[in-house]
């Protein structure tokens, strides 16, 4: 699973946004925005060993992905319950779920959750949205710049 990103010129520096992820850097050049984008998100994640790879891909599209899919799901998961500023319980609340490990667990990254998993989870949160699943427009094989 990746995750698209936008990278853009903004006057003498180069934004760069995972808007899914709430993570908006900026850099010097458009490498130093990829790297500050990769750094910024494993800081967050905040997990020994944790790596963001970044795929540039055309224009101002690119897009960043990690080996450990648990760890970046449960930070997709937590951003999502800060924006909503609910609580685990609230969540577990509207989960129907008896305990608050039904929706901890993915948040902690012990679990990766499926696609229906993952839609269940963000509804919780988030009911007013909804993910998209695109094919991706970055080959694995391309550069991997800027990544860490």
């Amino acid at each position: 699973m990746r995750f698209q990103g936008r990278v853009f010129k903004a006057g003498r520096y180069w934004a760069i946004e995972v808007s899914v992820l709430g993570v908006v850097t900026q850099g010097r050049t458009k490498k130093d925005a990829y790297l500050m984008i990769a750094d910024a998100i494993e800081a967050l994640v905040n997990k020994e060993g944790f790596t963001v790879q970044v795929y540039p891909g055309t224009g101002e599209y690119f897009e960043i992905g990690a080996w450990d899919q648990g760890a970046l799901t449960a930070l997709l998961l937590r951003r999502e319950r800060a924006r909503a500023g609910l609580s685990l319980s609230q969540v577990a609340q509207r989960m129907n779920a008896r305990s608050l490990n039904a929706y901890a667990r993915y948040e902690q990254g012990r679990s990766v959750p499926t696609v229906q998993k993952l839609s269940e989870l963000v509804a919780a949160v988030s009911p007013d949205r909804d993910f998209v699943l695109v094919e991706s427009r970055v080959s694995e094989k391309s550069g991997r710049e800027g990544s860490s």
